[in-house]
């Protein structure tokens, strides 16, 4: 009898119930819980608030913009990462993972001095009547950097995986460049930039650090979701933002389905292109 190298699925299984239950489940049960301590009118009259609405706005909206700029511009740069060879490809390719590694708070802080009005860009892009720094553009800014990452580390893999027989095969048929791009290279990375997208787009949509500096955290205008929650919990009123908190992980998880279903249709696009 085969020995298997984990123990069996009921041990396993129940494992991985009870970690799941104990670090997301329990957690998100109490949030929800908590919630509840202001009342279905209370909750509605908190969620329809102008200004509820304009932070849940701009931090949803600002994430979905910021993962597709991320989807576009990390697809390009993981390809160039991966099929061509020039000085400094290491250390670009070590610059990526830099927002990883930096604290959201010092991520902030740079991107306010770079676009400040007197910063180092900034500076420059004030008399043109371009601005960012405390405004949604500066906080779309702030969502593409955090999240720019998780989109070339999940394309790279497989781009390199990617046989060059099928793109030769293509141009042998008559295919021009982009043909060969859109009709055969793209539905083969359909389903993996789809899960950068979702990857980039979870962590946009609760990012608090590197947003707060740069955003000015105006109300109606720069404010984001995140940041009502932090003003509820310094005004002791838990409920509040445990309500918050409850309504944003509703629509973020509505987002996350949305991209599921999107990614078994890409799959199924994949194959029938294969």
């Amino acid at each position: 009898m085969r020995k298997q190298v984990l123990p069996g699925f009921g041990l396993s299984f129940g494992y991985a119930l009870t970690y799941l239950g104990l670090i997301v489940l329990l957690p998100l049960a109490a949030l929800a819980w908590k919630a509840t301590g202001i009342g279905v009118h209370g909750l509605i009259q908190l969620l329809s608030g102008p200004r509820t609405l304009a932070a849940l706005r701009l931090s949803l909206f600002g994430a979905v913009l910021a993962a597709l700029i991320n989807a576009v511009v990390g697809l390009l740069i993981g390809w160039v990462l991966v099929r061509y060879r020039f000085p400094g490809r290491r250390l670009f390719d070590a610059l990526v993972d830099l927002p990883f590694a930096l604290p959201t708070a010092v991520a902030g802080i740079a991107l306010t001095t770079l676009y400040a009005p007197n910063g180092w860009l900034g500076r420059w892009l004030e008399p043109l009547g371009i601005k960012v720094a405390y405004t949604p553009v500066g906080v779309l800014v702030a969502m593409v950097f955090v999240g720019f990452p998780f989109v070339v580390r999940t394309l790279q893999p497989v781009l390199a995986s990617l046989e060059r027989d099928v793109e030769e095969a293509a141009e042998s048929l008559g295919a021009r460049r982009y043909q060969t791009f859109f009709r055969v290279i793209l539905p083969m990375l359909a389903p993996t930039l789809l899960t950068g997208f979702a990857l980039a787009l979870a962590r946009a949509v609760g990012e608090y650090g590197s947003v707060i500096f740069i955003a000015g955290n105006i109300p109606m205008r720069s404010e984001i979701a995140p940041l009502l929650i932090v003003q509820k919990l310094e005004q002791f009123d838990y409920a509040g933002a445990a309500a918050l908190g409850v309504a944003m992980l509703l629509l973020s998880f509505l987002l996350l389905v949305l991209v599921a279903l999107l990614q078994r249709w890409s799959n199924r696009w994949a194959e029938r292109a294969q």
